[in-house]
C-alpha cells in the first residue's frame, strides 16, 4: 500500500557528534514528531524519525504486524545513528516512548539519554484484558487519534484501532516493564496534565521502576496525548534540546 501524504519518515545529517532517533506512537505516523524533529535539526542535531511497520498506510495493514516489527524498526535506526553520530539520544511519544524504553534496556549507556511524552507501558481499560480473545474475532475498533487540546490540529493517524496490533502492544508493555530497572540512561520525562489516551499511572510505574539517578519530570499542563502537535510543543522541543546539552556538558566533564 502508498504511504499516506505526510505519513514518511524523514531524516536530518547535521552533526555527527549528537543525534536523535524519534519514534511516533501507536497507529500515529512521523508526521506527529515532525515539527520536534525540525526543531532539533535546526540545533545542529542529525535526526531520524522511521515509519513503523503498519503505519501510514491503511489500519488493516498494522494487523499484518507486531511490536517485534515496530521495534525492529527503531532498532535498525539506532543502529545506523550509531555509526555515525558520537553522541546518540532517543525520544519518543506514547508508544514510542514504550520502544524508547526498550532500546535503553537493550542498549545501556550506548544511548546517552533517553525522551519521553506520556509514555505508555500499562492501561487500565478492563477491555484491555479481553484483547488476546478479541483479536481473534474482532478486527478493529474505535480509533484513539486526535487527542488534542489545540484547535485545528489534526494527528495523521488512523480513524480506527487494529485489535491484533493492540494485542501485540499489550505484550509489549509487560515484557518492557518487567525490564524497567535496567534503564540506566538520564531521562526527561513530560506528561500532559490531562490525557484520555494514557492513564497517568503510567508516568507513575516508569519512575518508580527505572534504575535512572538522573531523572526529570515535566508536567504538560496545556496538552493532550498528543502533546507534540499541542499547546505545550515548544515546551518540550526547548526541554529536549536542553536536556542533550546538559547530558553531553556532564558527559565531557565526566570524561575529562
Amino acid at each position: 500500500m502508498a504511504v499516506l501524504a505526510g505519513a514518511e519518515p524523514f531524516a536530518h545529517t547535521g552533526s555527527t557528534e549528537a543525534g536523535f532517533l524519534l519514534c511516533h506512537g501507536f497507529t500515529g505516523t512521523p508526521a506527529s514528531m515532525r515539527p520536534w524533529g525540525d526543531h532539533l535539526a535546526e540545533a545542529g542535531y542529525t535526526v531520524r524519525c522511521p515509519l513503523l511497520p503498519g503505519h501510514g498506510t491503511r489500519w488493516q495493514d498494522m494487523n499484518r504486524t507486531g511490536w517485534e516489527d515496530w521495534y525492529g524498526a527503531v532498532r535498525e535506526e539506532l543502529l545506523a545513528l550509531f555509526s555515525t553520530c558520537e553522541t546518540v539520544f532517543v525520544a519518543g511519544m506514547s508508544m514510542g516512548g514504550t520502544l524508547t524504553l526498550r532500546l535503553a534496556e537493550e542498549f545501556g549507556d550506548r544511548i546517552a539519554g533517553i525522551v519521553l511524552v506520556n509514555p505508555s507501558v500499562l492501561t487500565l481499560r478492563w477491555d484491555a484484558k479481553l484483547l488476546p480473545v478479541l483479536s481473534r474475532i474482532l478486527p478493529s475498533v474505535p480509533g484513539v487519534a486526535n487527542d488534542i487540546a489545540k484547535p485545528g490540529e489534526t494527528e495523521l493517524a488512523y480513524s480506527r484501532t487494529p485489535v491484533r496490533a493492540a494485542a501485540s502492544l499489550a505484550k509489549l508493555w509487560k515484557v518492557t516493564r518487567a525490564d524497567l530497572g535496567k534503564v540506566i540512561q538520564p531521562v526527561l520525562l513530560l506528561h500532559s496534565a490531562v490525557d484520555h489516551i494514557v492513564e497517568p499511572v503510567n508516568s507513575q510505574v516508569i519512575l518508580e521502576g527505572i534504575g535512572s539517578d538522573d531523572v526529570t519530570e515535566v508536567v504538560l499542563e496545556n496538552s493532550f496525548h498528543v502533546a507534540t502537535q499541542d499547546h505545550d510543543a515548544g515546551l518540550i522541543f526547548t526541554r529536549t534540546v536542553d536536556f542533550a546539552r546538559s547530558v553531553r556538558r556532564t558527559g565531557q566533564v565526566d570524561a575529562g
